[in-house]
């Protein structure tokens, strides 16, 4: 089954990153059932080349919320085919001490449920305000 039903791939992988985000910042819950809302529990994660399963990536939830950053997602283009997505992204990212903004290269599977499985990101910095050709 299609994860993505007739959503939009762009808004599917923004809305799926932003609730993700915004659950964390703004919830009480334990960090691992909020991951475990958005990830499967066999979730393997690769962002440039540092792998993390679920342990890691709950792990990972602790300086974000200790942080509480905001940022947007500019999502320039994305693609679906049965239970995998690409996209091509800018995350924008302010916390209490600087902006940063990242061009990301996103390559996912999702389960059934729309959870994410597996997700392979590229990443590269960017001077914030630079515009990423779309």
């Amino acid at each position: 089954m299609n994860p993505f039903y007739d959503d939009d791939p762009k808004r599917f992988i923004a809305d799926f990153f932003t609730s993700f985000t915004a659950e964390l910042l703004h919830s009480d819950d334990d960090p691992a059932l909020i991951v475990d809302r958005y990830h499967t529990p066999d979730i393997i994660q690769v962002a440039d080349g540092n792998r993390m399963d679920r342990d890691k990536l709950i792990a990972h939830t602790r300086p974000v919320r200790k942080t509480r950053p905001e940022g947007r997602m500019d999502v320039h283009e994305a693609v679906a085919a049965g239970d995998r997505l690409a996209a091509r992204y800018t995350l924008h990212v302010r916390t209490r001490k600087r902006d940063l903004a990242m061009e990301v290269c996103f390559f996912g599977r999702f389960a059934p449920d729309g959870r994410m499985r597996e997700a392979h990101l590229l990443t590269r910095t960017i001077p914030d305000g630079t515009e990423v050709p779309a």
